[in-house]
C-alpha cells in the first residue's frame, strides 16, 4: 500500500487511520524530484484510500544539531538545467501542493526545526500547523533571485494577512515559533515532538469518530467557498449539506444517535466524497 512513498518513511496506524510520515532524506530534508515523485503518489493514495488523518514532521538535525524540518528545494539539482525544465519543475511542485492541500481528509503539518522556502509553502497544504519552539520559518528565494513559487506567493497572504506575506517574501527575514504562531502560520506550538504526535492522535482519535464523507464534504466546501462572495459560499454550503443526505451519511448519523451519545463508532462507511 505504501511502497509507492516509502521515500517519506510512513507509518500507518490502521485503527486510526493515521499516516504518518517522517521526512528524512538529502543532506537536510531538501525537496528534489525524488521526494516529488513520492508527494505525488501520496496524493494519488489520500485521494483513493482510507487515511483518515494525515501527519507530517521530521527528526532530523544536522551536524550542528540544528532541527530540520524541510530546509527548501534542491535548487543544486537544477544546475545546468534549461530555463523551460525549471519552469515545468515548479509547476509540477505547484500542482502537487495544489493536490496536497485539497486531499479529502484532515492534514497536520508538525515542524520542528529549519523551515524553509518550500517547507514554508507546505505548511501553507495543511489544514492545521504546529510547531516545536525551535521551529524557524522563512522565504528565502528573493536572494536567490526567483520568488516563492509554489503557493507561498499565492497563498501566503490568505494564512497571515498581506502585510506579514510582503515581510516574508520581500525581506527573507526568518521568525520563530512565537511569531509563527502570533501572525497564524502555525496554529499551536508544542513542547516537542512527541507531544505534537500525542496531539495528532488526539485529532485522529476524534475523527475515527466522524463521517469519513461528512469530513471530506466539509473540508470541500469551506475551501471551496473561501473568497466567494456570501450568496456564492450559501450555495456551496448547501450543496455540501445536501451531498451528506444524498451519500445517506445523514441517515446513519440520525439512526445512530444514541450510540454516538454512548461513544459507539457508527458504521459510516467508506468515504464517498
Amino acid at each position: 500500500m505504501f511502497e509507492r512513498i516509502e521515500a517519506l518513511h510512513p507509518h500507518y496506524d490502521p485503527e486510526l487511520r493515521l499516516l504518518t510520515l517522517t521526512l528524512d532524506h538529502g543532506k537536510a530534508n531538501e525537496v528534489g524530484t525524488v521526494t516529488l515523485d513520492a508527494f505525488e503518489a501520496l496524493c494519488e493514495l489520500l485521494e483513493h484510500g482510507e487515511v483518515a488523518c494525515l501527519c507530517t514532521t521530521s527528526r532530523r538535525t544536522s551536524k550542528s544539531g540544528t532541527p530540520i524540518f524541510v530546509s527548501g528545494a534542491d535548487v543544486t539539482e537544477r544546475v545546468g538545467w534549461p530555463d523551460e525544465r525549471v519552469k515545468a519543475h515548479v509547476r509540477r511542485q505547484r500542482s502537487i501542493l495544489q493536490r496536497l492541500r485539497h486531499v479529502p481528509l484532515f492534514t497536520v503539518a508538525l515542524s520542528h526545526g529549519v523551515t524553509l522556502g518550500w517547507g514554508l509553502e507546505f505548511l501553507l497544504t495543511a489544514d492545521y500547523c504546529l510547531t516545536t519552539p525551535t521551529g524557524r520559518f522563512g522565504l528565502p528565494e528573493t536572494g536567490l533571485g526567483i520568488i516563492p513559487g509554489a503557493r507561498g506567493t499565492a497563498e501566503l497572504a490568505l494564512a497571515v494577512g498581506p502585510a506579514h506575506a510582503l515581510r516574508l517574501g520581500c525581506t527573507g527575514e526568518e521568525i520563530g515559533a512565537d511569531e509563527a504562531l502570533r501572525i497564524g502560520l502555525c496554529h499551536e506550538i508544542v513542547p516537542d515532538i512527541d507531544a505534537g504526535l500525542a496531539r495528532v492522535r488526539t485529532f485522529a482519535e476524534l475523527l475515527r469518530r466522524r463521517s469519513p464523507t461528512a469530513v471530506a464534504v466539509f473540508k470541500r466546501g469551506l475551501l471551496g467557498a473561501t473568497g466567494q462572495a456570501e450568496a456564492e459560499r450559501l450555495c456551496i454550503e448547501a450543496a455540501a449539506y445536501e451531498r451528506c443526505i444524498d451519500t445517506g451519511q445523514a441517515a446513519i448519523g440520525r439512526a445512530s444517535f444514541s450510540a454516538i451519545r454512548a461513544g459507539e463508532v457508527p458504521p459510516w462507511g467508506p468515504r464517498r466524497s
